[in-house]
């Protein structure tokens, strides 16, 4: 989910079966440094600006296995109850199995602890499915106006770095260049 949404892992973790739309493929989140919407006397209220998140098949054959037939609570979580000392906000347990959502924390280590190659550490980051979505839809010759859209990034510069083109999309972009009939 992480690398077919391009979205950031806070935002994907943060998500709630109640924000999916499983038909559409797509969910809102709570973006990086959304603000609480105002009345019109100033008054912040309760809810923030969302935005959406878009995935595919790979997401969506995946999803019924993960949620077990739930239908409300965290998306992603832990295999156990909080502890007693632990206090929760209600988004963060599941209604039905009293199940935690999974932190950032405890993701970070699942994921390291199952593709580490060389031992503890070495293993992938969860930004790292964003930079490599990111990264292939720029190779396979997405615009930047949609990987700005798709990664919600309000900076062409801010997403830069997650494009490093290879010699072979450059040497095929420069044939554009060539003159005469040689791209018809």
């Amino acid at each position: 989910m992480l690398y077919e949404t391009a979205g950031r892992a806070e935002e994907i973790l943060g998500l709630n079966i109640e924000d999916l739309d499983l038909a559409g493929r797509r969910a809102a989140v709570k973006a990086k440094g959304a603000r609480a919407k105002t009345c019109r006397r100033g008054q912040a209220r309760e809810d923030v600006v969302l935005e959406t998140v878009y995935w595919d098949a790979g997401t969506a054959r995946l999803l019924p296995r993960l949620l077990k037939g739930r239908t409300r609570g965290p998306v992603f979580v832990t295999h156990r109850r909080p502890g007693p000392g632990k206090v929760l906000g209600p988004r963060d347990v599941c209604p039905d199995t009293e199940l935690a959502r999974l932190s950032y924390g405890r993701a970070r280590a699942l994921l390291d602890a199952h593709t580490a190659m060389r031992g503890p550490g070495t293993g992938w980051d969860l930004h790292e499915f964003r930079h490599s979505a990111l990264t292939h839809l720029g190779e396979a010759g997405a615009s930047l106006l949609l990987l700005m859209a798709k990664s919600r990034h309000k900076k062409p510069e801010n997403l830069r770095r997650y494009f490093q083109p290879s010699g072979e999309a450059i040497a095929e972009v420069t044939s554009l260049l060539a003159p005469g009939d040689a791209h018809t």
